[in-house]
């Protein structure tokens, strides 16, 4: 927790916290990886180990089954570093949405509060979840081609779509145009907004609590990272499936791991679709490798972003740079 005890959007420099949250994306997504590659290959699979009917129409597509199997086949078929797809445009993207998510938290706090007085201010979860909202859609939008970028590596077998990221970039823009950068947008945003809002409101209504407590397995910042997380993915994970299936729509679509992937049209289209061809829990597929990722992952953002913050103000000074937004 702050040594200071106060809430996180009042901490801070606007420099500081940007670099706070930049630092706290680039450890944590390199802690994931290997669990985001396994989440996106499952969400993307449509086919199921223990529904034969829909081997039918597999044209070489592995079947994975369980988050250890799957790394473990990804590990046997592409190499350790298969583990690590796509990590070069998801590292770019952490580090950038980290900084823009934190900064526009705190920034729609602060607005929040120059537009209400002390008597009227909002309750501290309904200004989280408004400062959280904003922040994730804001950079969500801003960062979605890398995001983009990153599925598309993520989805790739032994036989490359794309050779590097800068390939990537020219191929999907001379054939999909800019727009194809952009695909999945709607139920990104659709995703983010709720996530990011049950997020922040319930880490910030839990942290300060959790972290007067004594708790055998860490601090009062971490879990209520994880708690948060947990919720909030839960939630929405069906919008996040959908959008990595649009992500992989066009002229490639039949060309990563998984080669029967469907063609889609649109984000309640592709639900009606998915429900059709696989159930509802087509549309939670990977959802147990995802809580996993979202544990670590949150509570290593939070946690380092806090201490980074700390260890900027104290070896800084917070005042003399642009301490108001």
């Amino acid at each position: 927790m702050s040594q200071t005890g106060q809430r996180l959007q009042d901490e801070g420099s606007r420099l500081q916290v940007v670099a706070a949250g930049a630092t706290a994306g680039l450890i944590s997504r390199f802690v994931i990886a290997p669990l985001d590659v396994v989440k996106i290959r499952l969400q993307l699979q449509p086919h199921s180990l223990s529904d034969p009917l829909s081997h039918q129409n597999l044209r070489g597509s592995p079947i994975y089954k369980g988050t250890l199997r799957t790394m473990q086949h990804i590990v046997k078929h592409e190499g350790i570093t298969g583990l690590w797809k796509g990590n070069v445009p998801a590292e770019l993207m952490y580090v950038s949405y980290a900084a823009v998510q934190f900064t526009a938290y705190r920034s729609v706090t602060m607005l929040l509060h120059r537009l209400s007085s002390e008597e009227n201010r909002l309750p501290h979860a309904a200004e989280s979840f408004i400062s959280g909202a904003t922040a994730g859609a804001t950079a969500t939008a801003t960062t979605y081609p890398l995001d983009l970028l990153r599925t598309r590596f993520a989805a790739q077998g032994n036989e490359r779509v794309y050779t590097s990221l800068r390939k990537a970039v020219g191929d999907i823009h001379r054939d999909e145009g800019v727009k194809g950068f952009f695909r999945g947008l709607s139920p990104g945003l659709a995703q983010i907004v709720p996530l990011m809002g049950i997020f922040f409101a319930v880490y910030e209504t839990a942290r300060l609590p959790l972290g007067q407590l004594d708790l055998p397995w860490g601090s009062g910042d971490a879990t209520a990272g994880v708690l948060a997380s947990v919720i909030a993915k839960t939630g929405v994970f069906p919008l996040d499936l959908v959008r990595k299936r649009i992500q992989v729509q066009g002229p490639t679509r039949s060309l990563y791991v998984h080669r029967n992937i469907p063609e889609y049209a649109g984000t309640v289209r592709t639900i009606q679709h998915i429900i059709k061809q696989e159930r509802v829990r087509g549309l939670y597929r990977g959802l147990t490798v995802s809580l996993m990722k979202a544990a670590p992952a949150s509570a290593v953002t939070m946690w380092t972003y806090e201490r980074v913050l700390n260890f900027l103000i104290e070896h800084g000074d917070g005042g003399s740079i642009d301490s108001t937004v």
